[in-house]
């Protein structure tokens, strides 16, 4: 870093709470470097500032009036956020709030401090302020088409950003999606997907719609028709479940939401299905776009409160991640809005706190309603009778469900209880698959390597099957087997379930 990266922080400057909240966050850092091994983009280049620790240094350098340079950006694009290091800290250090912030100041390519220097000025397009989610809604929001207006002097590549305006615009809306690979699905049918891999076109074009073709699963047909509303509960009620859909999991894998709906029902719950959800808002705010993903979460939220259900279950890790911190998004949001005095040497909260409050309020309702489904059924308890499935599987544990959301032990206790069923343990269950949202596409040498490693880890583990608990996993472990040329089938956690109560096939 520069001289000029390491002075001290600007005088005369007031830090606002958004501000000082990440600053106390930092400082909880003791630098003990426990999160090194546990990182791994540490474990593929043993580069410091790709670690836990060095991105927390490089926070505390941008909070002291550090510019935001694209070498810095870098750092924090190529941390996957999969919480390996929240596990492994031994401090509580807080890295999800840190990441959260230094990832908003990058899509806003602002430095955090109001009047600070930036990657450019406030005048030439830099967006000031303290409030990083609050820039990302000016100068990287997204307006309805999914669109970004990024600031001209952002430190990403224009081409970075419209790769990720495009991948925006396209993952977070399932009717787009649908209609986006409904040319792929054509191509896989008559064998020109391969012909355009081998190709290399694609790649000249985007290395992104590269990956994205690598990634895609093989064309399967589509399940007929609308989920209805309601499925009705098997035997007595136990509970009313609304159920999300997702968006990446109900155009890839259908088949999943309808086994969670199948086994739900027969362990005695009312599922309910809203018609009318979206996106919840995961991938936008894991990526920074917070604005973006406050507007998901506000009809998400209004959607299940209008549903009226007990409990609201949800089957991919990265969705239910980010229902959970629906409360501190909002919050987040309210904290970044400013507070400036009245003639009277009042402080008033503005109309938009006053409204990101009331957001946080009804957000912390739903949280405190929100399950993963293994999480739900292991709480819940069995009365569905269990069925052989003989069959040698390795479970993976999504970083967003096992680090994110400390869940480990339920999926596992729910597959051990399957007669027939033999689990086998990765060595390497708790480190990322290189998935993680939509880190395989903006990041895919890196996601290469880490899947690599997964799948090399699978294959080890001498199995027919791979369970998953996220549709973003179970693609990229995929594609990492089919490179080795293995052709292995996955499963949800649910299908197994679902192949187990009520005799469905795994295919």
């Amino acid at each position: 870093m520069s001289d000029e990266a390491t002075r001290p922080p600007l005088a005369n400057h007031e830090p606002d709470e958004a501000e000082q909240r990440v600053r106390s966050v930092v400082k909880d850092c003791v630098h003990c470097g426990f999160c090194l091994p546990a990182c791994p983009t540490y474990q593929l280049w043993g580069e410091e500032m790709d670690s836990p620790r060095g991105r927390i240094h490089l926070v505390g350098q941008l909070l002291d009036g550090a510019p935001l340079t694209p070498a810095t950006a870098g750092h924090f694009d190529r941390c996957l956020g999969c919480m390996a290091c929240m596990t492994a800290c031994p401090s509580g250090v807080q890295y999800d709030q840190i990441i959260e912030a230094a990832r908003d100041w990058t899509e806003a390519g602002a430095n955090p401090l109001a009047g600070a220097s930036a990657s450019g000025s406030a005048g030439d397009g830099g967006a000031g302020g303290a409030g990083g989610a609050g820039g990302a809604g000016g100068a990287g929001g997204a307006g309805d088409d999914g669109a970004v207006a990024v600031a001209p002097t952002a430190p990403r590549s224009r081409a970075d950003r419209v790769t990720r305006a495009a991948i925006f615009a396209l993952f977070p809306y399932p009717r787009r999606l649908r209609v986006a690979t409904a040319p792929l699905r054509l191509a896989q049918r008559v064998g020109a997907d391969r012909l355009l891999a081998r190709s290399g076109l694609v790649g000249r074009v985007s290395p992104a719609a590269e990956q994205a073709l690598r990634l895609a699963p093989p064309s399967r047909p589509l399940a007929p028709g609308r989920f209805p509303e309601r499925v009705p509960a098997r035997g007595t009620r136990r509970a009313v479940v609304g159920m999300l859909t997702g968006c990446v999991q109900s155009v890839f894998y259908p088949g999943v939401n309808a086994a969670t709906a199948r086994v739900l029902a027969a362990e005695g719950c009312d599922v309910i299905i809203p018609r009318d959800q979206g996106c919840c808002g995961a991938l936008s705010l894991h990526s920074g776009r917070a604005a973006e993903a406050a507007a998901f979460a506000k009809r998400t939220i209004a959607t299940f409160e209008a549903a009226g259900v007990d409990v609201i279950v949800v089957n991919s890790a990265g969705c239910g991640s980010a229902m959970k911190e629906y409360e501190r998004l909002f919050a987040r949001l309210g904290e970044e809005g400013g507070e400036p005095e009245t003639e009277d040497g009042a402080s008033p909260a503005l109309p938009g706190q006053l409204e990101a409050a009331a957001w946080s309020a009804r957000a912390a309702l739903l949280s405190a309603r929100v399950r993963d489904f293994s999480e739900f059924l292991d709480e819940l308890g069995p009365v569905a009778v269990r069925r052989p499935v003989p069959v040698r599987a390795a479970y993976h544990d999504a970083c967003h469900l096992g680090h994110a959301q400390r869940i480990t032990a339920a999926p596992r206790s729910l597959l051990r209880a399957i007669p027939g069923l033999d689990l086998a343990e990765l060595r390497d269950a708790g480190v990322c698959c290189g998935s993680a949202g939509v880190y395989n596409l903006l990041q895919p040498e890196a996601a290469a390597a880490l899947g690599t490693r997964k799948a090399d880890s699978v294959i080890a583990a001498d199995v027919s099957l791979l369970i998953s608990a996220n549709p973003g996993c179970t693609l990229q472990i995929s594609a990492a087997l089919a490179t080795q040329g293995v052709t292995m089938r996955t499963a949800h956690v649910a299908e197994v379930l679902d192949a187990s109560i009520n005799g469905v096939r795994l295919v």
